[in-house]
């Protein structure tokens, strides 16, 4: 399991995002303050505060978290 942490700043981004992840075998959480939602879930990522970044639960087996990681590295915050 790994955590790093994202940043959403338009819909587009969302959609985007959520295509990606839902390609990825594996479980996938964003984290906002107390809430915690599947990363997977257009509506649940849009439940939540994404005006600032938020963290990314990645839960894949070692061997393909590096593809995983290739994958989202557009979203990764610079904070």
């Amino acid at each position: 399991m790994r955590e790093l942490e994202i940043s959403l700043k338009s819909i587009e981004d969302v959609k985007k995002f959520v295509q990606t992840i839902a390609q990825q075998d594996g479980e996938f959480e964003v984290i906002s303050g107390k809430y915690t939602v599947d990363a997977k879930s257009i509506l649940g990522l849009f439940s939540v505060d994404l005006s600032k970044p938020v963290t990314l639960r990645i839960n894949v087996d070692e061997k393909h978290m590096e593809e995983v990681l290739k994958s989202i590295a557009p979203y990764k915050s610079s904070l």
